[in-house]
């Protein structure tokens, strides 16, 4: 790990998450070929031999959702449903900030923009180790809020049968069986079953992930998703129980979540590195989460404040809490991060789940140029202009005389034609 002025290492990882990932993408190539060329074919194919799956039909029945809703016991129901309504809630007070606009800057010259919601967007639901209820609200709620015409989701075949009616209760007009990169080639390309999407979102595995960044260019996607994370910053008023706590909640979701504190106070930081130890003896995912620890983990001691919220800019964490004296002040200065944790009740967990925030969250880094999955990833802003004649009199010399400069012939007489016409009026 490179030198960062200001900061030393109680705990460094051993390993970068980054580096790690599987080569994937010779293989992910030829399952899009295969999958572009043979369809469904080659999905079922693909379906044998990475989830041991042998389906004939790929898309959930009205059947078969309301027999996963039937099976889904009242208070996990309750629960999603919950989950779903403050999701929505705060999608909706997100979208109503985004508004279509109309201006005159000069008189003549009329222009705006709309928001206009993506027609089908394709939303992959992981399948993961435990049924989790939560991904596909995360995608398919916002898509619905936004207003897009077809949301189309995916789920690998082996998923449990909670998630069909996690996809259902969420509003997905269509459900596929269907994992990994196959189900980005099928919602990419299209197959005899599948419909092409103009958008797809969702987190994946490093074959999913490697899927979207190759189909990328004709298809948009939300982001590049790595390996989870969390830090969390803390000074001397730390409660190291607490943040340990918080860490290992965030690390037992795989053995690669880079977890991490960024603390003034080294008493704090011994106390958390023994805290660690302790939790972990007696945590039933400790296999996973203590893997990700002793791989990923590190502690982060800083001289002063500056340091501290310098060292976290830079890392630009997923998930970032704050765990200062005063901490709303505090998080004021940071800028960098894929969703903010003000004060030590705010715990990710909560967002992870059911608080309405959006849990897909930009990874390795790139909270320092883009947020997360929202309301906006499914609305396009679509500028157009009319004018009048008295606009025409006002840009078009400018324009002609910008264009016969860069030597733009064509350009010169389109800008040119219109004032001339009026001219002879």
């Amino acid at each position: 790990m490179p030198e960062f002025s200001g900061v030393t290492y109680v705990k460094q990882p051993s390993r970068s998450a980054a580096g790690d990932n599987a080569p994937v993408e010779e293989l992910v190539a030829q399952i899009l070929a295969a999958v572009r060329k043979d369809g469904d074919a080659a999905v079922r194919a693909y379906s044998r031999q990475f989830d041991k799956a042998d389906l004939e039909m790929f898309e959930v029945s009205d059947a078969e959702r309301h027999a996963a809703l039937e099976a889904l016991d009242p208070q996990s129901r309750a629960d999603t449903e919950f989950a779903i309504a403050n999701v929505r809630a705060f999608a909706q007070a997100q979208l109503s900030t985004i508004q279509p606009l109309e201006v005159e800057p000069l008189p003549g010259v009329h222009m705006g923009h709309r928001v206009i919601p993506v027609q089908r967007v394709g939303c992959y639901v992981p399948g993961g180790r435990y049924p989790l209820l939560s991904a596909p609200v995360m995608t398919i709620v916002p898509a619905k809020v936004a207003g897009v015409d077809e949301v189309v989701a995916c789920l690998p075949p082996n998923a449990h049968p909670a998630m069909i009616a996690g996809c259902h209760l969420s509003g997905a007009d269509r459900i596929f069986r269907i994992g990994g990169a196959q189900a980005i080639a099928a919602m990419a390309f299209g197959t005899e079953t599948v419909p092409a999407v103009d958008k797809i979102v969702g987190p994946g595995n490093a074959f999913v992930n490697e899927a979207k960044r190759q189909v990328f260019g004709p298809i948009g996607i939300d982001q590049l998703a790595g390996p989870s994370e969390i830090f969390i910053l803390a000074d001397e008023t730390g409660d190291a129980a607490m943040i340990a706590t918080d860490l290992l909640a965030q690390a037992e979701h795989d053995v690669r979540t880079r977890v991490g504190l960024i603390t003034t106070h080294e008493p704090l930081a011994r106390a958390v590195l023994a805290e660690m130890d302790r939790q972990l003896a007696d945590l039933s995912t400790a296999e996973t989460a203590g893997a990700a620890w002793r791989d990923y983990g590190e502690i982060a001691l800083c001289a002063d404040e500056a340091a501290m919220i310098a060292y976290s800019d830079h890392i630009a964490a997923e998930h970032l809490q704050v765990h200062t004296a005063d901490a709303r002040e505090f998080a004021t200065r940071l800028r960098n991060y894929g969703s903010l944790f003000i004060g030590e009740l705010a715990s990710v967990v909560y967002s992870d789940k059911c608080s309405g925030t959006n849990h897909t969250l930009p990874t390795m880094a790139a909270g320092r140029y883009t947020g997360g999955l929202w309301v906006g990833t499914y609305v396009k802003i679509a500028t157009h202009q009319w004018l009048t004649e008295e606009g025409v009199r006002h840009v078009a010399p400018p324009a002609a005389r910008q264009s016969a400069n860069e030597g733009l012939e064509g350009h010169r007489r389109a800008a040119q034609l219109r004032l001339d016409r009026l001219s002879e009026r």
